[in-house]
């Protein structure tokens, strides 16, 4: 059994859950300790103590721990990137990838910690000078997603530990191999005892200790609404900063103008890989009508040549639903948008099997014609190979089409007018605007977020992160 990291020691939990292959349910990758209220609340009485002596290092001793991290993630992105694919789900290629990316995001915060900036002010009174200047929050926890084991993670406990505070990190329940790798990496970095530590468990049995405990002073997670709203209320409840990611329902126009093949590449890609579960996937694909046709028709015939099958196979494209759960959950928005007589364009079946036999949870990519805006497929995000089609006469049509929704994380135009994409860019209500390029895809050196129900809080990487990680402090010094 691999442990749970408190206070510089791996510890046993109460208990140990398998962690099944989606790939290939007769692989067991290995069997992780799940921890209870009493030891969350150790790692955080473990984060507490070890606060003051990370919160004062240096920006080099910060630096070099982070690259050193940063270095060892970039050096071992086919083996990690192996067993990313082997317990999430996606192919191998993306695995590879995200490792690739999680090291890339060390290795920027590693420089963050060298450029947190200040500012010396003249007072408006006479003789007295202003410092603005940011301090480490203190405690913070750090609760991720299972649909990006190592990325996510990493853009959270990079940014903390660069702007001094003490980690705290419950990774989702469904990928604890990834979490452990990265923890096990962090436990030989340089950090002081109880400045990073893992705790692996269900959310049910160990949010309250993470989230209530007023040793906490910040919680950012990244997760379904349900349990953000719940956080949500907790830290507000008891004082507590949070910072909140909870998906989207992503819309992508395609105008008359487009370029087909643009367009066609944009859909397929932010829709269907890394099998549609990510918060910034398409949903909603809003198409003007003079192209709807021949639109259609080429995302159809691309799906037909993609590849579903176990996520470390050569030449697959669309691994396994992440589990059994997820599968239902993919296969009820299928049957409800059926029930609601959309049009199964392709896909939407369950292969209990890829080609070579082994069992998994594999769906092919569902294409869904003939929607409105009130079907429930197009209200609710599905998370999974699925994506509908809505009409529209024209940009002003697409753009309300796209906007009608609750949520506001990502959306995307595939045009060749300048005008048309000005007009997009500046009338989308989401935090990101993508123009011929997926509205799945951001680069880590810049904001991450959204707006409405997306997210609540300061925004994720880059520099921007420090508005969540640190606090601001105005010190007065008369002459």
């Amino acid at each position: 059994m691999k442990g749970n990291y408190i206070g510089g020691q791996w510890l046993d939990g109460v208990r140990a859950v398998p962690n099944v292959n989606p790939s290939d349910l007769r692989d067991v990758i290995g069997e992780f300790a799940q921890a209870d209220a009493a030891q969350a609340r150790e790692a955080v009485a473990a984060a507490y103590a070890a606060a003051p002596v990370w919160g004062q290092s240096t920006p080099q001793q910060r630096f070099d721990v982070l690259d050193r991290v940063g270095a060892e993630l970039l050096a071992r992105t086919q083996e990690l990137g192996d067993l990313l694919a082997r317990e999430e789900g996606k192919t191998l290629p993306e695995a590879i990838g995200e490792v690739t990316r999680a090291g890339q995001i060390f290795k920027f915060f590693a420089g963050e910690a060298l450029r947190l900036r200040g500012d010396l002010l003249p007072s408006v009174r006479p003789g007295i000078t202003v410092e603005v200047t940011r301090e480490p929050l203190g405690v913070v926890t750090l609760i991720t997603p299972w649909n990006f084991p190592i990325a996510i993670p990493a853009w959270k406990i990079a940014p903390a530990l660069a702007f001094g505070n003490s980690v705290v990190f419950k990774p989702a329940e469904l990928v604890p191999a990834s979490a452990w790798a990265l923890a096990e990496i962090l436990s030989r970095s340089g950090l002081p005892s109880g400045a990073f530590n893992l705790v692996m468990g269900r959310g049910a049995e160990v949010g309250a200790a993470l989230t209530e405990d007023p040793r906490v002073a910040g919680v950012s997670f990244t997760g379904s609404q349900t349990t953000g709203r719940r956080i949500a209320q907790s830290c507000a409840a008891h004082g507590i900063k949070f910072q909140l990611e909870m998906g989207g329902k992503n819309p992508l126009i395609v105008l008359d103008d487009a370029d087909l093949s643009v367009a066609v590449n944009c859909a397929v890609q932010g829709a269907y890989y890394s099998t549609g579960q990510r918060c910034t996937a398409t949903s909603r694909l809003i198409v003007t009508d003079g192209i709807h046709d021949r639109f259609v028709a080429a995302v159809v015939e691309r799906l037909t040549q993609l590849k579903v099958g176990d996520a470390r196979s050569p030449g697959v494209d669309i691994g396994p639903v992440v589990d059994e759960r997820q599968l239902a959950i993919d296969m009820g928005y299928v049957a409800s948008a059926k029930a609601d007589a959309a049009t199964l364009a392709f896909g939407g079946e369950h292969r209990q099997h890829d080609d070579q036999g082994r069992p998994g949870f594999f769906l092919t990519p569902a294409l869904f014609t003939d929607t409105h805006a009130e079907m429930r497929i197009n209200r609710e995000e599905v998370f999974g190979p699925v994506a509908t089609v809505l009409r529209a006469r024209d940009l002003e049509q697409a753009l309300a089409l796209a906007n009608d929704t609750a949520f506001g994380l990502s959306s995307g135009i595939c045009t060749t007018s300048l005008r048309h994409a000005s007009q997009f860019k500046r009338h989308a209500q989401a935090g990101m605007v993508m123009v011929n390029t997926p509205t799945a895809g951001a680069d880590y050196h810049v904001p991450f977020g959204g707006r409405k129900a997306s997210s609540m809080g300061a925004r994720e990487q880059g520099s921007y992160a420090s508005e969540f990680y640190t606090t601001v402090k105005t010190a007065y010094t008369a002459a």
